[in-house]
C-alpha cells in the first residue's frame, strides 16, 4: 500500500475524532502513487469547517507528476541509518535509494540533529492532546460509558493529565513545544539544500498481532522515523521497497511544507521503474 501524509492544514479536520489537535493531519492510503494524488485532490482544500485548512485544493497536473527525477536533490539523514535500525532494512532501503540515483537524482548526505528526540517529544505532545480531546468523552455530551475506552488510550490520557499537571506543565508539556520548534528548524535548514529527505518508514518489519502489547515502550519505537513529520506539519509518502523476511519494507520520502508534489513526483518515479507495489506479502 502507498500511504500518504498530507502537510498540517492541507486536508479539513471536520469530522475526524480529535486525537491530537496541533498535529492530526488526514491522508489517503492507496495501491498506487497516482491514486494517492488523486484521492488528495478530491480531499484537500478549505470546506469553511476547519479555521486551519485555509490553502487552495491542491492540484496535480500529470506532466508534473511524470516529470522524472533528473535535477532533484535527495537528501539522507545520517540519523536514520544508525542504531536500532535492522541490517536487512537497511540494505533495502539502500537499495531504494540506489534506484533513484540511477533515475537521475543527487543525493545528498544530511543532518538532522534534534531527531533522537523527536520521539519523547512527540509522546508528551500527544498524550497530553489526547488527555484534553478526550475529556469530552464523559458519557453525556459525548459517546458512552468511559469503560469503552481502550486500554492504549487510557494509558494516553493518564500519561497527558499528568504532563498537563500543576507543577509538571513546564518541565514536560512546555519543555515538547520548544524541542518540536527546534524539530521543524532542523527541516527547514536541510530543506534549503535538498529538495525532500527519504529513509526507511520503520525500523523493523510489521510484528504479530498482539505481540507487544504488554510493552508499550518498544511499540512506540516503530514510530520513530514518521513523528518527526507530524512535529514539522509537512508531508510524507511511504511507498513498498521490498521485502524483509517475507514482509514489506516502506521508504519514507518526506517534503516542504505544501510540497506534496515533490515526493509524488519521486514516489511515482520509482513506483514506474520497481514491481514491489504489484507483490503480496507471503504470510
Amino acid at each position: 500500500m502507498v500511504g500518504l501524509k498530507s502537510t498540517y492544514g492541507r486536508v479539513s479536520r471536520y469530522g475526524l475524532i480529535a486525537m491530537a489537535s496541533s498535529l492530526d493531519s488526514i491522508g489517503p492510503i492507496t495501491k498506487s502513487v497516482e491514486d494517492a494524488a488523486l484521492v488528495l485532490e478530491w480531499i484537500s482544500g478549505p470546506d469553511g469547517y476547519d479555521s486551519n485548512s485555509t490553502r487552495e485544493k491542491f492540484m496535480m497536473q500529470p506532466s508534473r507528476l511524470k516529470a522524472g527525477l533528473k535535477g532533484l536533490k535527495v537528501g539522507v539523514p545520517k540519523e536514520y541509518f544508525g542504531e536500532g535500525l535492522d541490517p536487512k532494512m537497511k540494505k533495502i532501503i539502500e537499495e531504494a535509494i540506489k534506484k533513484l540515483e540511477e533515475l537521475g537524482a543527487e543525493i545528498v548526505e544530511v543532518s538532522l540533529p534534534h531527531s533522537p528526540y523527536a520521539l519523547a517529544t512527540y509522546y508528551i505532545i500527544v498524550p497530553s492532546e489526547v488527555s484534553s480531546n478526550m475529556a469530552r468523552y464523559d458519557g453525556i455530551r459525548f459517546g458512552g460509558s468511559r469503560e469503552d475506552i481502550g486500554p492504549e488510550v487510557k494509558r494516553r490520557i493518564m500519561l497527558g493529565t499528568y504532563a498537563l499537571s500543576s507543577g509538571y506543565y513546564d518541565e514536560y508539556y512546555a519543555k515538547a513545544a520548544k524541542v518540536r520548534t527546534l524539530v521543524k528548524k532542523d527541516f527547514e535548514i536541510v530543506f534549503e539544500k535538498v529538495d525532500v529527505i527519504v529513509g526507511p518508514v520503520s525500523p523493523t518489519t510489521a510484528w504479530n498481532l498482539g505481540e507487544k502489547i504488554n510493552d508499550p515502550l518498544t511499540m512506540y519505537l516503530s514510530d520513530i522515523y514518521t513523528i518527526s513529520a507530524n512535529l514539522a506539519g509537512i508531508p510524507g509518502l511511504s511507498i513498498p521497497c521490498g521485502f524483509s523476511d517475507g514482509l514489506p519494507v516502506g521508504l519514507q520520502i518526506l517534503g516542504k511544507q505544501w510540497d506534496e508534489e515533490t515526493i509524488l513526483r519521486v514516489g511515482y518515479a520509482y513506483e514506474q521503474v520497481t514491481e514491489w507495489h504489484k507483490e503480496k506479502p507471503k504470510l
